[in-house]
């Protein structure tokens, strides 16, 4: 039996910041909620399940916090689901509650993803020791430094491309009311001159830490006919994982993450994605991770994702937008990373990203990756229904 086809009707989220101190992670969730329930024009009674996913919970301290979330989202009485696979897990929630669309197991499904890091400390969290696992010291930023300094002598990029690709995104997210980050005064210069925290990898290069949630209304082909703006549809999803140690990992170029991606493009019949995707919404917490997935997920040959950085391919009014939201760079809930990236790419080819809206965007790419860069989530989606 054929799929059913999988649209994006209703896209919700909070206005990103370092701390709601206003709502509880509850009143966090249901605004978001509302707001997707809202694009859609539909009620609570419209979703038949709900699909929710966030970062570990030591980093709210809130064991399974989806048990007293049930009632801020509707779900009483309705099945739900808890997915988590790392920073990767907004994505990785979108396409679970994807295929429960596409497997006709329910209609209509409300995915939410969330994280409220003031209410802990997730630098903190990922310092501490776990045993036979390489040691992250001071956060992330402290384990993926090596990568990032590896992928500078595997390809000779200059030591310029993560302060063009910060200045970059930070300049995008002045166009996005809900971003963390709108830094109206930066300037090249200063993302140059900010203070290096993990070598090469700057302040100014860093995702931040925030509160804010996002949800997203999927539903089946009956339920597109009678939304009442234009859907996005999935026209291909995949998820991939790898151990985060083992001998031969490429930590530059993740096998997970080619696999993935190879994936989508095979279910969209996406054959040259440099030319066949119109945005990209990318999981880039610094900086130096938009050269090095445009490599990974097949945009730009070995060696030369730095290049179409450097010659501006990647602004927003580049040929091949990268982060036109302003990315992980300026926003960086964890639990809803993924899921942002996801909600934006399918808000451009509804036409509906507003002052970051690309032009003519027809296909875009959402994309996410977690932990030791070992866990993989990522679908296209597009303004017209996908081929049967």
């Amino acid at each position: 039996m054929s799929k059913e086809p999988v649209a994006v009707v209703g896209i919700g989220q909070t206005k990103h910041t370092a701390a709601r101190r206003d709502v509880s992670i509850a009143g966090l969730v249901r605004e978001a909620a509302v707001r997707a329930l809202e694009d859609a024009e539909l009620t609570w009674a419209d979703i038949d399940a709900v699909v929710i996913g966030k970062a570990p919970d030591f980093f709210e301290g809130v064991m399974m916090p989806e048990l007293y979330l049930a009632d801020a989202l509707g779900a009483v009485g309705k099945p739900m689901l808890r997915v988590h696979t790392a920073g990767s897990v907004g994505g990785s929630t979108a396409l679970v509650a994807a295929n429960l669309v596409a497997a006709r197991v329910h209609r209509t499904v409300l995915t939410l993803a969330f994280e409220k890091q003031s209410e802990s400390n997730a630098m903190w969290g990922l310092s501490l020791p776990v045993p036979f696992q390489q040691p992250l010291l001071a956060g992330a930023g402290g384990f993926f430094a090596p990568h990032v300094r590896a992928y500078m002598r595997r390809t000779g990029a200059p030591p310029a491309i993560g302060a063009l690709v910060a200045y970059k995104d930070r300049r995008n997210a002045l166009l996005n009311p809900y971003a963390h980050l709108h830094e109206q005064d930066l300037t090249l210069e200063k993302v140059q001159s900010s203070p290096m925290l993990w070598d090469p990898i700057r302040y100014s290069e860093t995702c931040p830490s925030s509160d804010g949630a996002c949800a997203m209304v999927l539903t089946d082909r009956t339920g597109a006919s009678r939304a009442p703006r234009p859907p996005a549809w999935m026209h291909g999803g995949a998820m991939r994982s790898e151990p985060t140690l083992f001998a031969g990992k490429d930590c530059v170029s993740p096998r997970a993450g080619r696999d993935c991606a190879a994936d989508v493009y095979r279910q969209a019949g996406i054959t040259d994605p440099r030319r066949e995707i119109d945005a990209i919404e990318m999981y880039v917490p610094f900086s130096w991770y938009e050269p090095m997935w445009l490599e990974n997920l097949g945009f730009a040959a070995e060696g030369e994702g730095w290049k179409l950085t450097e010659s501006g391919v990647t602004e927003i009014g580049g040929d091949l937008p990268v982060n036109p939201s302003g990315g992980v760079l300026s926003t960086n809930p964890i639990g809803a990373s993924g899921m942002l990236r996801f909600a934006e790419a399918a808000l451009q080819v509804r036409g509906r990203a507003g002052e970051h809206q690309v032009e003519g965007a027809r296909t875009a790419l959402g994309h996410a990756y977690g932990g030791g860069s070992q866990f993989f989530a990522m679908w296209v989606v597009g303004a017209a229904p996908p081929a049967t």
